[in-house]
């Protein structure tokens, strides 16, 4: 005889997921590792000589490149001396300022810092990371895809996601040659939807860099770093050349960050026997030490990997944790699905949630999962109710704000006019009125007509032959008559032109005004201090549109 009550946990969506037992000799283990070093530095003339057991004669190119640009060393021997538990206990004690924590935090080796959030627990770190975040305002970032690459759907849901509330926008392509197309879509139909918004197009490195420098996108994320030599080998990469692409896009006026995790190392077969903690440790001091203002991390499309083994999830909140006490600006996934129960990737996410990130996602999908090119999303557009209530219940501000079905058809229906009028003033293919009301209404790229993919990619490679670039479509918009939209958009180039977005954790307002961890710094010290919800913030996150109120009954 078999228990029914283990036939019915059985049948429980959680038991389609898989897990594995720990088997730290490949690396299939979360957090201190049997096999990870023991925190050491020893410096001479200047020069790291020894980090975390290792002489620098053995040093591999990643170690050499944290030692030498990655760790501020004026202290980083009596750090390494201090007590774990006592620095742990500073990172989550509300009386000790995020700014005392930073100086201790940026002098650690990469095992230090792991030993360190090794001795705190889920709640410990998520205290920690209330404080610790770059920029006092929590924000969230949406993915906007779909499968038939079409431009139109992109900038429907691109104005939506806007309206909803997020601050940037990212998306892919099916087809590699399509990207000017979908990296336009996104960038206008975000302006329609709010001026300020931050896009990007995650494609190949190099066609990405060609994006951005024509003005085509705002920011970049797809730059991804690995903590260990082999697999950043296979990529034909190494630190430097990471460094070298940050450059330039810094060079350009382009905001970007690196993308990290833990789980790629082992799930490309070359973890060393290193813990998945420890490997996107030293990830993150590549990050810091290249220069660049924030990382991507949480484990993003390696999920599966650190979500099947014993405390992957806390290891997760760890590395978050540990971007920030590097004083960079995380974005901090929540993005790829991993489950299917819809209980664990709730808990998956309040980790980040509650005490807030500066991308509490960096990639809530604004299409339905079916839609979403980047492996689908933790979080999709089918949940927009649910996020927004769980927002409410606890009063945490997500990043979301309640929406009125009417505005959101209107800014779909006009970033699909948008579209329409510039591509016919661009000489790009022909947008019909059949799509623009499709996609006014649509849920996803099932409801959308299909279009002529051959005569979109000739048209996408034609446009990059012409030379166009960002001025271009502003130049259209306003000869169409859409000179809102060609004044966000040329607000947005003239920020490349400034730079001051390239601060820590920098976003725009509708106002073109950059918030970031310069003019808006986390100084969060206990109860009422940091940021709190504004009567106005809350008045409009309460003011759900399921909410019956007196007047209406």
């Amino acid at each position: 005889m078999k228990s029914k009550r283990f036939e019915a946990l059985d049948a429980r969506p959680v038991n389609q997921d898989g897990y594995v037992t720990e088997w730290p000799e490949v690396g299939l283990i979360a957090m201190s590792g049997p096999n990870d070093p023991k925190p050491s530095i020893r410096i001479e003339g200047g020069k790291v000589v020894e980090m975390d057991g290792k002489q620098r004669a053995d040093f591999d190119m990643i170690d050499t490149f944290v030692a030498d640009y990655g760790i501020k060393l004026d202290n980083a021997e009596a750090v390494c001396r201090m007590d774990s538990l006592d620095l742990a206990r500073r990172l989550c004690d509300i009386n000790v300022p995020r700014s005392e924590v930073v100086q201790l935090t940026t002098a650690m080796t990469p095992a230090k810092i792991c030993e360190v959030v090794g001795k705190m627990t889920v709640l410990e770190m998520m205290m920690a990371v209330n404080k610790m975040r770059a920029r006092k305002s929590p924000a969230n970032q949406a993915h906007v895809t779909n499968v038939k690459d079409h431009p139109v759907q992109i900038a429907a849901d691109a104005a939506e996601a806007a309206l909803r509330g997020f601050a940037e926008l990212e998306t892919t392509v099916g087809v590699a040659r399509i990207a000017p197309y979908n990296a336009i879509a996104l960038m206008v139909g975000a302006q329609v939807g709010r001026p300020g918004i931050l896009t990007q197009c995650a494609v190949e490195e190099a066609t990405e860099l060609n994006l951005g420098m024509r003005g085509f996108t705002a920011y970049a994320e797809t730059v991804s770093v690995y903590g260990t030599e082999p697999v950043f080998m296979d990529g034909d990469d190494t630190p430097w050349s990471k460094a070298f692409l940050a450059s330039c896009y810094a060079s350009r006026g382009l905001k970007m960050r690196f993308t990290s995790g833990t789980g790629s190392e082992v799930q490309m077969g070359y973890a060393e026997g290193k813990s998945m903690l420890y490997l996107e440790a030293r990830c993150l001091y590549i990050t810091k030490a290249a220069g660049s203002q924030g990382i991507q991390n949480g484990s993003v499309s390696c999920v599966g990997v650190p979500a099947a083994v014993p405390g992957g999830i806390r290891a997760i909140l760890a590395e978050n944790l540990i971007a920030m006490a590097l004083d960079l600006e995380c974005a901090s996934s929540n993005d790829q699905t991993f489950t299917h129960s819809d209980l664990r990737r709730v808990a998956r996410s309040l980790m980040q949630f509650v005490p807030g990130t500066d991308f509490i996602c960096s990639g809530y999908s604004a299409t339905p999962n079916y839609d979403n090119m980047f492996a689908g999303s933790n979080w999709d557009a089918d949940d927009y109710d649910d996020w927004l209530i769980i927002q409410r219940d606890l009063k945490v501000d997500g990043g979301l704000v309640p929406v009125l079905e009417d505005d959101v058809v209107r800014v779909r229906n006009k970033a699909a006019k948008v579209i329409q009028a510039l591509f016919r003033e661009l000489g790009l293919t022909d947008v019909s009125d059949a799509e623009v009301e499709a996609a006014t209404y649509a849920r996803g790229s099932q409801d959308m007509p299909n279009r002529n993919m051959v005569e979109d990619l000739k048209a996408a490679e034609d446009l990059l032959k012409r030379g166009l670039t960002g001025v271009d479509i502003v130049k259209a918009l306003a000869k169409t008559g859409f000179e809102d939209v060609a004044g966000s958009v040329f607000g947005m180039l003239k920020q490349r032109v400034a730079g001051d977005y390239l601060h820590t954790s920098a976003i725009l307002t509708k106002d073109f005004e950059v918030v970031s961890a310069v003019n808006q710094p986390n100084d969060y010290r206990g109860p009422q201090t940091g940021y709190q919800i504004s009567d106005e913030k809350w008045a409009q996150l309460k003011n759900i549109r399921q909410a019956m109120s007196p007047e209406n009954v």
